[in-house]
């Protein structure tokens, strides 16, 4: 269900099993232009399917044009996009890592574009944590025993008349698409955040969780996929909850990355010590990205409460400023507590010496996780 916001509706989507059926809808509706930049594009049955999906409205005369990253979408084969640059549409490598390819800048490894955006006819747009791939497909009959549980995630549609400032970009730094300008002001009530623009750094992301952190006065609900924050996110989470505010971190039990589960638990216990609450999802591996302060103030988007998102990747989050919107998102998060398991702090402090001693060590390379 879309909920309006001040000049735009936005709507949240819990997994690939609400936000895959939105995205094919928007891109078989598309007229004019289709604009997708995505970190990871698995070559299975979903990449399949978005792929035919795409040709489809580039051999109808719609733009299409694709920017897909290098090592997200490592394992896909370049012969998979063949059909797509066939039907003709545009598909660009981002900071490719072979040195015989045309755009290859070994300056350029360390940035990936970790982005997960859709923009139609630049007036639909999805941004959030999910990926295009089997791991955040829902279930289906066919779907073997064998196969990965989905991973939880979460993702939003967002129809807006004042249009942000959605670019795409390709290996060569420049704009792959930009909507057409508009001239009516940007909505404050919904703000599109960036932490790089036109290959320069930009920190806006992280000044939007510290000012939540700053100026929450009751609530603080964070669902992180890799929550390896910096000194100053971990001093304001904990000044947060040291003044009376209510400061709920949902972290996995298991991540696909073994070493930021274990660099995780060397910061845990300052958080329970603090008065944080620390819950470990149980159910699946837990690849969200969300926020909400107050109960209110909702930001949501692909950036990690880490290193690589702070300094190297290419990262999108979208603020809405909603406490309809920020309800949907709370129902959600309290469904995942329901499935998690809560810290505390005195069984915490038991863990086997040999743990803690691992922890501490992953914790030291925090910097490149």
């Amino acid at each position: 269900m879309s909920i309006v916001v001040g000049t735009n509706a936005v709507r949240f989507l819990r997994d690939g099993a609400e936000a895959f059926p939105a995205m094919l809808e928007a891109i078989k509706g598309a007229s004019r232009e289709v604009l997708l930049e995505m970190y990871w594009f698995g070559a299975d049955r979903i990449g399949r399917r978005f792929l035919a999906a795409l040709a489809e409205r580039a051999r109808a005369g719609v733009r299409v044009a694709l920017v897909f990253d290098a090592i997200g979408s490592f394992e896909t084969p370049r012969s998979f996009w063949a059909p797509l640059v066939e039907a003709g549409a545009e598909v660009h490598e981002f900071a490719p890592l072979w040195p015989l390819r045309r755009r290859f800048r070994a300056s350029r490894l360390p940035f990936r574009d970790h982005r997960k955006i859709l923009v139609v006819d630049g007036a639909i747009a999805f941004a959030g944590g999910i990926n295009i791939g089997e791991l955040w497909a829902p279930p289906t009959r066919r779907r073997p025993r064998s196969a990965t549980t989905p991973w939880r995630s979460a993702a939003l549609r967002y129809d807006h008349s004042a249009r942000p400032a959605w670019r795409l970009y390709a290996a060569s730094g420049g704009p792959v698409g930009t909507p057409e300008p508009d001239p009516s002001p940007v909505d404050p009530l919904v703000r599109v955040l960036t932490n790089r623009l036109e290959g320069r750094a930009n920190r806006a992301i992280r000044r939007a969780y510290l000012a939540g952190l700053r100026h929450a006065h009751q609530s603080v609900d964070i669902a992180s996929a890799y929550f390896l924050p910096g000194p100053l996110f971990l001093h304001a989470l904990r000044a947060a909850a040291r003044r009376g505010v209510r400061v709920r971190v949902l972290v996995p039990q298991r991540s696909d990355v073994w070493i930021a589960t274990l660099a995780m638990q060397s910061i845990v216990g300052r958080l329970l010590a603090s008065g944080v609450e620390v819950y470990a999802y149980t159910r699946r591996v837990l690849h969200s990205k969300t926020a909400v302060f107050d109960r209110r103030f909702t930001v949501i988007g692909s950036h990690n409460l880490d290193s690589l998102s702070l300094s190297f990747n290419l990262e999108c989050d979208v603020v809405i400023e909603s406490a309809d919107f920020a309800r949907v998102v709370l129902s959600a998060f309290e469904d995942d507590l329901a499935q998690s398991a809560r810290l505390d702090l005195a069984s915490w402090t038991r863990r086997p010496i040999w743990l803690r001693a691992l922890a501490w060590t992953a914790a030291l390379f925090r910097a490149l996780l």
